[in-house]
């Protein structure tokens, strides 16, 4: 398989765009993700994946809890700077501490999360983690598509019925 072919296949895989954050001995750490999932419900999970080689696996390892900046559409530069050297990430970004990690403002939702387990996966760990608090802001979200930041465009109200996208239409003759 063609690694580059793979990497630009992903590329077309619309994708949240988020900020996890932790803080350990008095800093505030962060790095821009867009693999996060809802997981579960009950209890309320999601996961992330964090790169093997980054110093923020081992912070959220270490520290058990971690945040959840989900990034409303106005944010990729916050997105970007996060992605980039770290002594730069918290520059002029407003934070404050919110059940124990660091929260940015304006962001489209916020979560609380404590590591519920981490799996390893090729150069990647995906933390799996427990929502403990959450909240959500008046901005819709930023999304990550074909190596850009945007928004989703809302389609016009359904006029099919859910029920019947899919069905057999056919009747049944018995």
């Amino acid at each position: 398989m063609d690694i580059r072919t793979f990497k630009d296949a992903m590329a077309r895989v619309t994708g949240p765009v988020a900020i996890v954050t932790s803080y350990e001995d008095g800093v505030p750490h962060g790095t821009t993700v867009s693999s996060l999932a809802s997981l579960s419900l009950d209890p309320a999970m999601v996961s992330v994946a964090l790169d093997n080689a980054s110093s923020m696996l081992n912070i959220v390892r270490r520290t058990r809890s971690f945040g959840v900046n989900i990034l409303a559409v106005d944010q990729h530069e916050s997105a970007a700077r996060f992605a980039g050297p770290r002594e730069e990430r918290f520059a002029g970004s407003g934070w404050q501490l919110s059940s124990c990690a660091p929260r940015l403002p304006g962001t489209s939702a916020w979560l609380h999360c404590t590591v519920a387990a981490d799996v390893a996966g090729g150069d990647h760990t995906l933390i799996l983690g427990e929502v403990v608090d959450c909240s959500i802001g008046d901005n819709a979200p930023l999304a990550y598509s074909l190596r850009t930041f945007g928004s989703l465009t809302p389609h016009p109200p359904r006029t099919t019925p859910l029920s019947l996208i899919g069905s057999n239409l056919t009747t049944d003759t018995r």
